[in-house]
């Protein structure tokens, strides 16, 4: 449920009531260095913590979290964080379903969400997407349809991308469906963001064109 909930710092300023955020980096070590101080944060304020990372990632990711002083084996024992991989939360029995993962979402929100914490603080790394060109053309839908999850509570989602895996049109889609933006390690407002009813306008029409008869396209 949306209540009126204090600004979080994220990347060099301050999440207010729109906390759908899509976040742009070169590297493991430029994602780590903006997120982390971040993630330690909601660890410090009781949120829980959903990190959603690459199937090879895990142990990584939990070193660094380590590293950071979270204690994350303490957090996973309580409940506080939850440490999935990509490939079983979006695409369970081998293929993404938008419908099921709205559902999903609205489970994971701290409104609905079991252990009664504050706020669901969830970092999502988008690398899934890059290994079939029609879960592109589906994510860039979901991305957009989810705003209307988020929009109805206080949690931050941070959908994390890699510029150099993701070709040019898909960042300026998942640009146009992201509220708030971190580029160069600093998140904004984002002046591109298309909201959801006119961009679904236009991913209707695109697929209209897209499977129109050539002789009728001419």
């Amino acid at each position: 449920m949306k209540r009126v909930a204090a600004p979080i710092s994220l990347a060099g300023s301050q999440l207010g009531e729109v906390r759908h955020v899509c976040a742009f980096f070169n590297s493991d070590e430029e994602e780590y260095r903006v997120l982390l101080p971040f993630i330690r944060d909601g660890f410090e304020c009781g949120d829980k913590a959903v990190h959603v990372v690459n199937p090879d990632q895990q142990r990584d990711h939990l070193q660094r979290l380590a590293a950071a002083g979270i204690d994350a084996t303490a957090a996973q024992q309580s409940g506080q964080l939850e440490l999935l991989t990509n490939t079983e939360a979006y695409l369970r029995d081998g293929r993404f379903d938008q419908d099921r993962m709205l559902e999903v979402f609205e489970q994971l929100a701290s409104g609905n969400a079991k252990g009664g914490f504050p706020l669901s603080r969830i970092c999502c790394r988008m690398d899934w997407a890059i290994e079939d060109r029609s879960y592109v053309d589906d994510l860039v839908e979901f991305e957009s349809r989810v705003n209307d999850v988020w929009r109805r509570h206080d949690d931050t989602v941070i959908c994390t991308y890699h510029l150099a895996k993701f070709g040019g049109d898909t960042v300026i889609d998942i640009m146009r469906t992201h509220p708030m933006i971190i580029i160069g390690g600093i998140l904004q407002q984002n002046p591109f963001f298309v909201p959801p009813p006119e961009f679904m306008g236009e991913v209707r029409e695109r697929r209209s064109r897209r499977f129109m008869p050539s002789s009728t396209a001419a």
